[in-house]
């Protein structure tokens, strides 16, 4: 897949599956949303490779969704913290794991518990403008106009 094309283009749903499109990033950065900063964490969380955890922690940081701060020197040991960027993805994690519950549900499945509240989060996507809750409504990509 040529990502480079992508990254630059007009599609906004090519640009970030450019960024953030493999799997292993996506569960990256749910784990970072639970509060795992170190490599060590994502390793033992995910089961990867580290040569590829590696490749994924760049690459996040390098997109500006992870920030890397060093907590050791003596040896030197990084953590990485979601960004603003990164945080305003957990939304999309949020609404692919309802979609995953409710098409490919069958079977014990991690809950996603509303903090403060103590109640399953009940995810619902919605236009500002129109307070129309998204598929229920056709919807269009239009292409940017020439300047």
């Amino acid at each position: 897949m040529d990502t480079e094309n992508f990254v630059s283009g007009p599609c906004p749903v090519a640009r970030g599956l450019a960024r953030v499109g493999d799997a292993w990033s996506m569960l990256i950065l749910r784990d970072a949303s639970q509060g795992l900063t170190r490599f060590d964490q994502f390793r033992k969380s995910l089961g990867i490779a580290p040569t590829i955890l590696t490749r994924r922690l760049a690459a996040l940081t390098e997109d500006g969704l992870l920030e890397k701060r060093r907590y050791s020197d003596h040896p030197p040991r990084d953590e990485y913290i979601l960004t603003p960027a990164g945080r305003d993805f957990l939304p999309v994690l949020v609404m692919i794991a309802h979609w995953a519950r409710r098409h490919h549900g069958e079977g014990k499945m991690t809950r996603l518990v509303d903090v403060e509240q103590g109640t399953d989060v009940q995810p619902l996507l919605v236009d500002a403008v129109t307070g129309a809750e998204i598929g229920t409504r056709p919807l269009t990509m239009v292409p940017p106009t020439a300047d």
